[in-house]
């Protein structure tokens, strides 16, 4: 038996202290794996019959001493010193009750061998040790989630149906649990025999050895871009950070919910990171069903984080700790999320340390948001600007994740940038890429258009399965997904055709002291409400229309009681500027949105005012639109 853990508890005075013959005490968990013929012990009664006692030497090593060889009376509970005689094959141990002279006692910790949860077999008797990432109680077993270095399994507890066994374990606690590996399910899982949760300084040992293993697995995968672009270049770095951070939650078994704009880009933005991120999920656990519990994904209608998103979310959150023992979500943000707007709904959820992270392409406001993030991603962090798409990014994003999922989604970049109308200077390498998986650009046009279309009519729903089978994502029937495409883009374009016919009519236009031409139309009055398009893209739609009719710089604003829609082309606007120009010069209008609230691009955007101030509003606004320089390079007629 080694002694290496053991502890003198003896007196060590005198110069033959050495010499003198020693007794282990062991520890409750010790084994019979820490015992040997010969040794000392001390030992308790633990039953008395005809021909001798019973004793412990720990709560798992027990064995006999026959009465030839007790030289007194012994009663439950009373201790003495034993030698252990033998060990038979079929793990009986036999003991003699026999104290040695002037002994000296060294205590004893078992050290068990720890196998990784990735090694786990059916049937072997193990000892596991990591870090508790859940505990739900179920009406049977109390079920902990624990993770190492190596992966995560389930391990079952039980005290009695429906009570909490090991009450005095928390969620990130460091623990190490002895038993029997089982098969339930189809999945393995441990049956608890033993739990113990680590002391303060093997606690910082285990978390700095799981926590170096976790890093060095949770690094992105070295992929290069699908096309060489040096403005995508600037962003690698960014992305790699969280690709990490995503990989690293996956490995803790933390949840993982994103939020993203309802739009053409936003869904190609999230849907190829959900695809990776569930890939990962399914390889990291051994439960099917992981995915599901631990990943969510939701659009959000504003393009910022609005309170009553952030408030379901938290609750959502709150419910699944309570309800089901899970640590809180990581959040992450998708093509939007960058800017002061969403700052009351971060500064929610830091009352609960989620951890947030954004990729985006709006034009930002760092200085309010980075204090609140633990990842940003937005190429004018970098001196570029929005024709780099958030589903461009994601691409990459999903790619670093889970490189496997590539083939899947060589196309998805020209949906994003067609469908947010990017002028980045390789979308016609993307187009190509397309090309090659069997779409020309018209059929990415229609992609777009039916995504759109889906969002519209999902409203606050993930529309996992039509998502999917419209963007050719994890859809498992190409048919399908090319007839889907078909009916949703031309029911779009029926019902935008339906709109242009009612409103186009109703546009005011004037020319602009700059040349511009601007049109306006009250939406309120001269669109058809509550279908589709909404009002942002029903304006977006006429500007089009009227920027292909005149060939010039065009401004368009689609207003409604409380908000106007803006759109401009070739015209330099700087509209969060003027949004903030606004809410001081026009008295009591209550402005607010700017770039930030319509797309989040300077010179795209919607703002929000009080609705008996609309007329001054609109007025003050057309004056600073006139003031504006005419800029060629912003035209998609140039």
């Amino acid at each position: 038996m080694s002694d290496e853990h053991a502890g003198d508890s003896g007196d060590d005075s005198g110069p033959n202290s050495d010499a003198r013959p020693i007794v282990y005490d062991l520890a409750p968990n010790c084994t019979a794996d820490d015992v040997e013929t010969d040794a000392y012990y001390h030992a308790v009664v633990n039953g008395v019959v005809e021909y001798g006692i019973f004793v412990d030497v720990s709560d798992s090593v027990s064995g006999l001493i026959h009465e030839s060889n007790l030289s007194a009376d012994y009663e439950v509970g009373d201790r003495l010193v034993v030698r252990l005689e033998s060990v038979r094959d079929n793990g009986d141990i036999a003991f003699a009750e026999d104290t040695p002279d002037d002994y000296r006692t060294l205590t004893v910790d078992h050290e068990p061998t720890i196998t990784p949860i990735s090694s786990l077999s059916v049937g072997e008797s193990v000892t596991v040790e990591g870090v508790v990432t859940q505990i739900k109680q179920t009406g049977g077993p109390t079920v902990f989630r624990i993770a190492d270095d190596s992966g995560i399994v389930a391990a079952a507890a039980f005290e009695e149906a429906g009570v909490r066994a090991f009450p005095g374990v928390d969620l990130d606690d460091v623990v190490r649990m002895a038993g029997t590996v089982e098969d339930h399910e189809g999945t393995r899982q441990l049956e608890v025999d033993g739990l113990t949760v680590l002391d303060d300084e093997a606690a910082a040992d285990a978390r700095q050895r799981i926590d170096a293993a976790l890093d060095e697995r949770a690094e992105p995968e070295p992929v290069e871009p699908l096309v060489e672009w040096s403005a995508f270049e600037k962003l690698r770095d960014d992305l790699e950070d969280v690709a990490r951070l995503l990989r690293r939650t996956v490995l803790e078994g933390r949840p993982i919910r994103v939020r993203h704009h309802a739009d053409g880009d936003g869904m190609c933005a999230s849907v190829p990171v959900q695809l990776a991120l569930e890939r990962l999920i399914t390889e990291v656990h051994d439960d099917p069903d992981a995915p599901r519990h631990l990943f969510k994904r939701l659009p959000s209608k504003a393009p910022f984080y609005e309170m009553e998103d952030v408030t379901r979310d938290l609750n959502f959150a709150l419910e699944g700790r309570a309800r089901h023992g899970q640590r809180l979500p990581f959040l992450l943000m998708l093509d939007n999320g960058s800017t002061e707007e969403d700052v009351p709904a971060y500064e929610n959820l830091a009352h609960y340390d989620v951890p947030i992270a954004v990729v985006d392409h709006h034009h930002p406001d760092p200085e309010a948001v980075d204090p609140l993030l633990d990842a940003h991603v937005n190429p004018y962090l970098h001196d570029e600007d929005y024709r780099i798409t958030t589903g461009m990014m994601c691409v990459e994003l999903a790619r670093m994740i889970h490189p496997d999922v590539t083939d899947e989604l060589r196309h998805v970049p020209a949906v994003a940038g067609l469908s947010d109308r990017s002028k980045a200077e390789v979308m016609d390498n993307y187009i190509a890429l397309a090309e090659d998986e069997g779409y020309d650009r018209e059929q990415l046009l229609d992609v777009g258009e039916a995504l759109d279309y889906a969002a519209h009519w999902l409203r606050y729903n993930d529309g996992a399965s039509i998502v999917n089978d419209v963007l050719n994502v994890g859809c498992d029937d190409e048919e399908r997904h090319r007839e889907l495409v078909e009916f949703l883009s031309t029911r779009a374009e029926r019902d935008v055709d339906r709109q242009l016919e009612a409103a186009e009519p109703h546009l005011e236009h004037e020319r602009l002291d700059s040349g511009a031409n601007l049109y306006r139309i009250d939406l309120d009055k001269w669109a058809h409400r509550f279908t589709y398009p909404a009002p942002g893209k029903t304006t977006g739609k006429l500007h089009d229309r009227k920027v292909q009719e005149t060939g010039e710089p065009v401004i368009t604003i689609g207003y409604g009681p409380d908000f106007a829609v803006l759109r401009s082309d070739g015209v330099r606007l700087d509209i969060p500027r003027m949004v903030a120009e606004l809410n001081e010069e026009v008295v009591g209008g209550g402005v607010s949105g700017g770039g930030v609230s319509g797309g989040g691009h300077l010179v795209v955007g919607s703002i929000k005012f009080v609705s008996g101030m609309r007329e001054e509003v609109i007025d003050s606004l057309v004056e600073k639109m006139a003031e504006a320089d005419i800029d060629e390079e912003l035209s998609t007629t140039a």
